[in-house]
Formats: C-alpha cells, structure tokens, sequence
C-alpha cells in the first residue's frame, strides 16, 4: 500500500491526522451544542454552522496565498496549528450567561463565535498548505521517474491519485474516534449528576423556561431523565441544571482537541526536514522564450485554470449535499431515528469508518481495472462520484416518503399518544448505516481526487493558490449548507431529501458533459 510513495507522506498524514481528530469533534457536535446550549433553533444553529465551515475553506485561499508570498509553508502550518490550539481552548471552558443559558445568552454564543474564528483562521493557515506539500511530493517523484523512463513516469503518475487515498484515510483514523468524545464526556457528566441523556430534553427545557408551559411530552422526558439520586426543586431549576451539565461535558471533549493539536505540532516538527517546499522561486539563471513559446505557455496556463474551475463548480454541489453530515442528516438522527443507545453524535462516526474500510477496496478495484488496461481518469472517477450521492439521497427520498414522515418541526411536537395515533414510529439505525455508506463511497471518488487533481493542473507557481481554490469552492458549498435544517423543518422531509437528489444528478450530468476536455487538460 505504501510501496514507491515518497518517504514524507506518512509523517504528513500523521500531522493532518491529529489535526483532524480535534476538527471532528467539533464537526460532530457543533450544530447540535449550539442547539442545546444556546436554545437557537435548527436554522439560526445551521447558518452559524454555515458560516463557520465556509470560513475556513475562505481562509483556506488566504492560507495558500501567505504561504506562495512568502514562499514558507512550513512556518504557515506551524502557525495554523498554534492558532487553532487557542480556539479549542476558548471552546473548553464551560462559560454560562448569568441566566444558566436562558435570555441574555448572547454575549457567550460572540465569545463562542470568536473561539470558531480563530479555528477556521488556523485551519485556512494549515489544511491547503499540507495538501500542497504533498501534492509537491509528488511532483518531485514523477521528475525523478522521467529522468529513468517513460514506463517509470506513467507508473509515478499512477501513484498519485493513491497517495491522496492514503492521506485521506489517515485524516478519517482521527474523524472515526473523534466523534464518540463528545457524547461519552457528556454521558459521564450527566450520570456524575445523577441525570440521564436524552437528545429532546435540551430543547424542552429551553422551550419550558421560554414560555414556562408543561406540556405532556415535557413530563414523560423528564421523568425518563431524573436519576434516582437527583435533588428536584422545581421545573426552572431542573432545565438550568440540566442545560448546564449536558453541555458542560461538550466543552470539556475540547480539551482533548487541544491535545490533538499539539500533537499534531509535535509531529510536524519533527518531521519538517523530509518535506519538499512547493514551487519556490527561481533566482538563477532566467530563460530567454521566443514570443510563440510565451503564447503557448500562456495558453496552457490558462486551460489548466479553466479547468480547475470546472471541477470546482461540480465541487460546491457535492460539498453543499455532503457537508449535510453536520446539518440536516444530524437533526434527522436527533429527531427521526432511535438514539436511546447511541447519541446522534455518534453516527457521524460512520463515515470515517467506511472510509478506512473502503479506501483499500477502491484503491484496489482502480489498480485492478488500470492494469487491464481499463484506467478511469480522474474527472470520470468525480463524475461517478456525484451519482453515487445521488444513490443516498435517492435511498432517504423512498424510505421517508413510505414512512410518511412530516416536517421535523411537527415530528418533534409529537408525544408518544400523538405518534402512535399518527402511525408514525422513528427508523432503525440501519437507515444512517445505509446512508452514510452511500455518500462516503462517493466521497472517496470525489475528495481525495479532486485534490490530486489539483495537484495536477495547478501551475507550479500556484500551487498553494490552487489548493486554496479548491477549499474555497468547498466554502461555497458550505456557505450555502444552512438551507438544508430549513427545508428539514420547512416540508415533508422526502422533499428536502428529493432537492440534494437533484443537485447531485445535476452535477453528475454536468461533469460528463465536461469529461473529455478535462481529461485532456489534465494528461
């Protein structure tokens, strides 16, 4: 698996990997924590969730533009990973208004906004710039191939998309146990306080202290919450405790994903003198181009940028659909599906591990069809993609419609009575195994990919601006994630599900349309 790859990609998965664990820790819980802690609804929760993920795929560009400037990527990985490390710690300490998260609230949600910022502004300084070192690397080992053999260069060119893969398995080793962090720290604080986990009670206790109404679902909650040790004084009194404790043991999971940056700074230190410095600039000999060969340079240039633009435009729609991970796929576990076992948190989980497991399959089955002389180029490999996420939110669209499941607003109304009455009951966890097996599939032919592809056609004295390029097309898609909560609590969810159908089979279609050009620019 790590046959012929050059020596400095394990230490570089390795950083990226600690740095990932504390990112999805924060990933799996962050929309659901504001939710809880702050009282805000899925939307207002979502469009901070929103913002915050495109500013760091914003920052991302801005990473990538310091560290061409300054032609110094290390410095501006180090950096990223320091400033990251201080957001973590702003979000660890369990900061409660004078109003235990009810009313004048708004002053700790700026501080815990302020906290997101400098993780976002530390990532865009950390995440594009070691994806370009890597893509250098390899760079490097297709020069070196070309100087042996034409045989030797095809079989370097080979290895690219393959090294993605493995760098991007390392980054979901930390995202598999990231998300159970959170959730277990919670658990164990509840319990050290003789209160049990429930994933509506958050929001019952907001509503109860916003408009002081005992309804009949507050009740049968409450009752299955309350530990036998628990000192009952009064509802009030109950819901500020318990949104305090339930979100007290979230802060605390970040302090491990202050650890983990450390870490991952630890690592990169050490290893720094085995990574290759992208396109730095010629200071010796200039050469003299004939005005013909300025022209076709030029051309190509501009080619491989039209191209990268291409791919980016798929990119946003795949990264708007997938990224609903942390948005409307994470209500709908809260919401519509069995967690009294395992916290919604927890499924988010899935993902990595489909990707650990799935990695060596698809890595094998793309070796396997090259060496028959079948290779699927790079944007094919997208465009395959695309429609495997149109597979999952095909499966969610059928399943939801035959359920009969309304709005999750009116879904969360619901008492066990009214449900019943209904005829409606919440889907297996097998309904999220499926779904994430779906969109993790695709992901592998999409996200790896996409960046080597990158790699590929960026010109080599913009390669950091290229990554950048890529993680700021991923912000857009991001910035526009908040309508997915929306249309959730908007419509019957088959509706909500039946419009990131859409977006995917549209970008799929858009991206064979392009496939030969593309494939053309990037040989």
């Amino acid at each position: 698996m790590f046959k012929n790859h050059p020596k400095g990609l394990i230490p570089a998965a390795l950083a990226n990997m600690g740095e990932r664990f504390g990112y999805y820790i924060m990933n799996a819980v962050l929309l659901l924590f504001l939710v809880s802690k702050f009282g805000l609804s899925d939307g207002t929760a979502g469009l901070i969730y929103s913002v915050f993920y495109c500013g760091i795929y914003v920052l991302s560009l801005v990473g990538g533009l310091i560290a061409d400037k300054t032609q110094n990527y290390n410095k501006t990985i180090q950096w990223g990973l320091i400033i990251m490390a201080l957001g973590y710690v702003a979000l660890s300490v369990p900061v409660f208004s004078s109003a235990d998260g009810n009313g004048e609230w708004w002053g700790i949600l700026v501080f815990t906004c302020v906290a997101l910022l400098l993780i976002a502004f530390g990532n865009g300084l950390f995440k594009g710039n070691l994806q370009a070192i890597v893509g250098k690397m390899y760079d490097e080992l297709e020069a070196e191939a070309a100087k042996e053999s034409p045989e030797a260069l095809a079989q370097a060119k080979d290895k690219r998309d393959s090294g993605f893969q493995i760098f991007y398995v390392f980054i979901n080793i930390g995202g598999l146990i990231a998300p159970f962090v959170a959730p277990l720290l919670r658990q164990w604080w509840l319990k050290a306080h003789d209160l049990v986990y429930n994933a509506d009670m958050p929001a019952l206790c907001h509503q109860y202290l916003a408009d002081g109404v005992v309804t009949t679902k507050f009740t049968e909650t409450m009752q299955q919450v309350l530990g036998s040790g628990y000192h009952f004084v009064d509802n009030a009194a109950f819901c500020h405790d318990y949104i305090n404790v339930f979100n007290t043991g979230i802060h605390y999971s970040f302090i491990a994903s202050v650890a983990a940056m450390l870490l991952s700074l630890v690592i990169f230190l050490c290893t720094r003198k085995m990574f290759p410095q992208p396109a730095k600039k010629e200071t010796g000999n200039t050469t003299n181009y004939t005005a013909a060969e300025k022209a076709a340079m030029a051309h190509e240039i501009k080619q491989r940028m039209y191209a990268l633009f291409a791919v980016l435009g798929v990119a946003i729609f795949f990264w708007f659909s997938f990224h609903q991970n942390g948005q409307s796929l994470s209500v709908f576990a809260r919401d519509f599906v069995v967690t009294q076992s395992i916290a919604p948190e927890i499924w988010q989980a899935l993902n990595p591990f489909f990707v650990i497991v799935l990695t060596p399959v698809i890595m094998w089955i793309f070796s396997a069809l090259a060496r028959k002389g079948k290779a699927i180029s790079t944007p094919r490999k997208i465009a395959i993609g695309m429609g495997i996420a149109a597979c999952a939110y095909l499966f969610l669209t059928i399943f939801s419609a035959i359920e009969g499941y309304p709005s999750g607003t009116d879904f969360r109304a619901m008492d066990a009575e009214q449900m019943a009455a209904a005829g409606l009951t919440k889907a297996g966890p097998w309904v999220l195994v499926v779904t994430y097996f779906f969109l993790t599939v695709a992901e592998l032919f999409i996200s790896p990919l996409g960046l080597s592809f990158v790699s590929k056609v960026a010109p080599r004295h913009m390669v950091g601006l290229c990554q950048g390029l890529w993680l700021g097309a991923t912000a857009l898609g991001n910035l526009m994630i908040w309508v997915g909560p929306v249309m959730y609590n908007a419509w019957p969810i088959e509706y909500c599900w039946a419009v990131f159908l859409g977006v995917c089979l549209v970008s799929m279609g858009v991206m064979l349309g392009m496939v030969k050009w593309l494939e053309k620019v990037a040989c």
